[in-house]
């Protein structure tokens, strides 16, 4: 069960949090900053600019971490307030291949995460900067 959040990046629209889940190092959400509940109550510019910010995290946990595969995930039932899930995964993860919300196929792993949060600050400033 995550424990805390770290905000990686922000602007304006939305913000990059890093989930601190020793299952799942590397899991960010993308959370837009005032409360829409679903994609297309934003105008499209505004929806290219969060794919956008979801495509640059998506691009640097592939940079840092190298992950077998990444899963993105829009879902917001039980808050409906617009944010995704961007998550890497691997092979030996307690769920994998399987959504991380589905019962576990092996028990948890140590996955090291060394200044995981350093590195992908670095890397969402360089993919975002303006």
């Amino acid at each position: 069960m995550p424990t805390r959040q770290d905000v990686l990046w922000q602007d304006d629209l939305c913000r990059v949090i890093l989930v601190e889940d020793p299952d799942y190092p590397g899991f960010c959400r993308v959370i837009l900053n005032h409360h829409v509940a679903e994609m297309t109550d934003l105008p499209p510019q505004l929806r290219i600019r969060l794919m956008e910010v979801v495509f640059a995290v998506e691009t640097a946990l592939r940079q840092v971490l190298r992950p077998d595969k990444i899963n993105l995930a829009s879902l917001g039932n039980m808050v409906p307030h617009l944010h995704w899930h961007v998550i890497p995964r691997f092979a030996r993860d307690p769920h994998f291949p399987d959504a991380i919300w589905a019962p576990p196929r092996r028990p948890p792993q140590a996955m090291p995460a060394d200044n995981l949060e350093a590195l992908l600050r670095q890397a969402l400033e360089t993919l975002l900067a303006d």
